[in-house]
Parts: C-alpha cells; structure tokens; sequence
C-alpha cells in the first residue's frame, strides 16, 4: 500500500478535480496466488494531490494451475479479473478513508467504478 497527499498540489478553492484509475495484475505460481492492484489519483487541473495505491493477494486454488503446466502462458478471465478489482477497489476505498480521517482529504471519496468497462479482454499472463 502506498499513500501521499501532496497538500501543496491541492486549491481549496477550485471545485472541480479529477479521478485518474489504473488497475494492474500479477501472478506467482509458486505460491498459487494472484495480486490485484489498483492506483487512484485526485488531480485538479491534471496535477495530483492525493494517489493511493492497494494491492490485495489472492490465493487461487493448485488446480486452477495445473491447467496451464504445459503451455507457455497462463490466460484469466476477464470477468475473474474484474471480480478481483473490484474487491481491490472496495479495499482502497476503506483505506482512503480511514487515512483521511479528521483531515480536510476525508471528503474526497473513491466513486463508483465500472472495472468491468475497463478490462477489456482476458488477461495473458508469461509463466
């Protein structure tokens, strides 16, 4: 987990601010896991002043592996990697809150997003 308010960066003043969201992916078959990552940036007039970034670990279960010992990469599912963002997403929208907590930062709110709309096809994955 990363966190940083650069307070400098951030007018009072202005209304209008922008949410800049990224979402990553890894896999380490050795301990049958997948990580989820997800990157929130608030910005006002394209500079941020407060990014988070939470990544989760998923244990995937040993057969779901064995599927892919043979061949050169490992593909997942566009729906399963949306399922995993979106409790990522649920995870650094607690985070942000409770780091913001008692600061004027608290109101600033990670709104609802469509993971699905931004994961286009399935995930291909180097072994």
């Amino acid at each position: 987990m990363q966190f940083a308010i650069i307070d400098d960066a951030f007018n009072s003043e202005l209304d209008e601010f922008n949410v800049e969201t990224n979402l990553g992916y890894g896999l380490d078959t050795e301990s049958d896991s997948m990580l989820s990552l997800v990157k929130i940036q608030f910005e006002q007039k394209e500079v941020p002043f407060m990014i988070i970034e939470v990544s989760c670990e998923f244990d995937v279960v040993k057969s779901f592996w064995d599927k892919f010992k043979d061949s050169e990469s490992i593909i997942i599912p566009k729906g399963f990697m949306a399922h995993l963002a979106m409790i990522t997403v649920g995870t650094t929208r607690g985070i942000l809150h409770e780091k913001t907590r008692n600061t004027k930062f608290n109101e600033f709110i990670v709104p609802m997003i469509n993971v699905s709309e931004m994961i286009k096809e399935d995930g291909e994955f180097s072994k």
